[in-house]
């Protein structure tokens, strides 16, 4: 296996990086954060632009024909900049859906989301904090001419905002899972937003009766779509790592007590060495995963492997840069709390890493 980008990969991280450095720094990430907006439109077009939005998606599909390997390659500064645009629920969950399913009525919509002109969002979570696709209770019941779905999700990111939900249920009491295709504004049909911790856009959602398309189905097409966006997340979160321990190392460098950088002491030291051996496992585990489900000999216990390493080694990279900076490490006004925030976020979704953890010990 390779596990170097290509000269094409490098040529796409290079031009979303700079873009991020001249456009999307902390304090204008901050200000969309503190604004009405859930995120920004001219951010979002932008990565239209780039091609991001239609890169996962084969050309038969109107996109780029793209891998997970090149996701990978630009999900990392994803993670850097603390980017609150919703491009795994969109794109990598709700657009991934849309294009595994065979209706004419999916595949126009994936081409407006492709554009950028539509927005989807992935509607799975149940309170339950796992992604066991045997813990869905929701139940899709049939009519005359689809179904309808009752019940209520919770944390659905872009929630309130997206112009149609992908939403996760049983076929039946008993029945296998499958994604259903509901519009935003539909009857039946009410959310309650809120910001997340790590200062992106959900919602609580509710459905009572309200008319469902099926557009997917099979437990095997959900995890697959499910596995690739848990490798983007992992991929988001190794960049966060990997800015926290810059600016950790930095800030040691430079804050002096007793006259030397507190660098020089051997406790901070240890702590840096530990934070560094800590974000290269974790990327070491994404890139050969990375190469493994490119490859498609990605299995279950390889997937909770990434997101348990990720997850726990991302919180202990997180603590160990707080503890470093002191207390001005967990105020707002810097971004170490943020990328700690954005850590602990990403490790909750789809099961915590104490979860995956089990599941390998399991396995």
């Amino acid at each position: 296996m390779d596990f170097n980008f290509t000269e094409e990969q490098q040529m796409l991280r290079d031009s979303v990086g700079k873009f991020f450095e001249k456009s999307y720094d902390f304090d204008t990430r901050q200000e969309l954060v503190l604004s009405d907006a859930p995120w920004s439109n001219e951010v979002w077009q932008q990565f239209a632009e780039f091609g991001l939005l239609a890169l996962p998606f084969s050309e038969d599909q109107g996109g780029l024909g793209g891998s997970v390997s090149d996701c990978v390659a630009f999900a990392e500064l994803f993670g850097k900049h603390l980017v609150i645009e919703p491009y795994v629920t969109s794109i990598l969950l709700g657009a991934a859906a849309l294009a595994a399913s065979e209706s004419e009525s999916a595949q126009q919509l994936l081409e407006n989301v492709q554009s950028g002109g539509t927005v989807a969002s992935f509607v799975f979570e149940e309170g339950r904090g796992t992604a066991s696709l045997d813990q869905i209770e929701m139940v899709a019941s049939a009519i005359e001419g689809g179904f309808t779905l009752t019940g209520e999700k919770r944390n659905v990111l872009a929630g309130a905002e997206a112009d149609i939900l992908i939403v996760a249920a049983r076929k039946g009491e008993a029945g296998e899972p499958a994604l259903f295709l509901v519009r935003q504004g539909d009857a039946g049909l009410s959310s309650r937003s809120f910001t997340t911790i790590d200062g992106r856009s959900a919602a609580n959602i509710t459905f009572k009766t309200v008319p469902a398309e099926e557009i997917a189905s099979g437990r095997e097409t959900v995890e697959r779509i499910l596995s690739q966006a848990i490798i983007a997340q992992c991929a988001e979160a190794v960049g966060a790592m990997g800015a926290l321990l810059s600016a950790t190392a930095e800030y040691a460098m430079t804050r002096k007590q007793f006259g030397v950088p507190i660098g020089s002491f051997q406790a901070v030291a240890h702590r840096l060495a530990d934070m560094k051996i800590a974000y290269n496992k974790a990327r070491a585990t994404l890139i050969y995963t990375t190469a493994l489900a490119e490859s498609g000999a990605a299995s279950s216990r390889d997937m909770a492997i990434l997101k348990g390493q990720t997850g726990k080694l991302g919180k202990a990279v997180g603590e160990a840069a707080i503890q470093t900076h002191g207390g001005v490490g967990m105020t707002d006004e810097l971004s170490i709390s943020h990328y700690h925030k954005r850590l602990l976020a990403l490790d909750a979704q789809f099961g915590g890493h104490s979860y995956h953890l089990r599941k390998v010990g399991q396995s």
